[in-house]
């Protein structure tokens, strides 16, 4: 397999990808009309971390983690790197050693499309990880790839300086042009969701608030007593 390593991918505006760390996963995803997602399986290794960063990419063979040594040099503060392979793997690619030398140069965690190692000690040093797995089963250092090249996980495209943003219910990818525009959208999201918590803590109901009593006629929902519904079953 050979490979590229592309250097200085342009990238999404700092302080869009500030902002958009202030939402959360779902909120950003909802923004963007329900896209993103890298799917249910990537989960964190620690719980209560919301993290945003540029995605510096990695295509790596499975089972072997070369890639990602060319990748931290690749890496720069404000970055987050993302990690797949070119088919489904579960080793431990990453661990407390990769995350020490990440660390150093600014870099905000890890989301990797495979397995992952040294979660306790990766907690204790506070560097954040989401991982499709945790396996302590090694990796070997010997066929090429690529750094910041387009990957695909979940069916969801990353490019090198998306903005990637990772939480607690999962990941989401950001595409640097439409950074800015999700800023906007996200904001109008959570005022909107304020506006409902109100009314909600007020007595409000869902049903009431979001005209949802019509879509329940239009389908054919009735309302039946007890009393109606027993007496109509045979």
């Amino acid at each position: 397999m050979s490979g590229v390593i592309v250097t200085n991918p342009p990238k999404a505006d700092a302080k869009d990808v500030e902002a958009l760390a202030g939402f959360g996963v779902a909120t950003v995803s909802e923004a963007m009309g329900r896209t993103g997602l890298l799917g249910p399986d990537i989960r964190p290794v620690q719980q209560g971390v919301r993290v945003a960063g540029t995605a510096v990419t990695v295509l790596s063979w499975p089972g072997d983690n070369l890639m990602i040594h060319a990748a931290v040099e690749q890496c720069g503060e404000g970055d987050l790197l993302v990690v797949t392979t070119t088919s489904p793997s579960t080793d431990g690619m990453f661990g407390e050693l990769f995350a020490t030398a990440l660390h150093r140069r600014g870099v905000r965690g890890l989301v990797i499309n495979a397995g992952i190692r040294d979660t306790q000690e990766l907690r204790e040093m506070g560097f954040p990880a989401w991982a499709r797995a945790v396996s302590a089963q090694g990796t070997v250092k010997a066929t090429g790839g690529s750094v910041n090249v387009p990957v695909a996980i979940d069916g969801q495209v990353v490019r090198p300086g998306d903005v990637i943003l990772a939480d607690d219910d999962g990941v989401v990818v950001v595409p640097r042009e439409r950074a800015r525009e999700t800023v906007g959208r996200s904001k109008a999201r959570e005022a909107k969701e304020a506006a409902s918590r109100a009314a909600f803590l007020d007595g409000q109901l869902g049903l009431d608030r979001y005209g949802l009593r019509e879509k329940l006629s239009q389908l054919g929902v009735e309302y039946r007593t007890f009393e109606e519904y027993e007496g109509e079953r045979p």
